[in-house]
């Protein structure tokens, strides 16, 4: 696959994502897997996984100011 930012190659990697989903809530995703480019790091969630990642999202409480999701598909 070909990095949509700089066209650069990327892997399949583990790691961990920060999401802002509103303006006190910052959600951090432990451990999905992700398309990262080995050139500029951009990181690229597959379609397969997105489902899952908003059904967590949608979880988190407006009230959390941080909270920490473990992924699992």
């Amino acid at each position: 696959m070909k990095c949509r930012v700089c066209g650069g190659s990327q892997e399949r990697r583990v790691t961990d994502l920060p999401f802002k989903i509103s303006d006190r809530t910052i959600v951090i995703l432990k451990a999905p897997a992700v398309w990262q480019c080995l050139q500029c790091a951009d990181t690229e969630l597959e379609q397969t996984t997105m489902p899952r990642v908003e059904e967590l999202l949608d979880s988190v409480s407006d009230a959390a100011e941080l909270e920490v999701i473990r992924f699992a598909a």
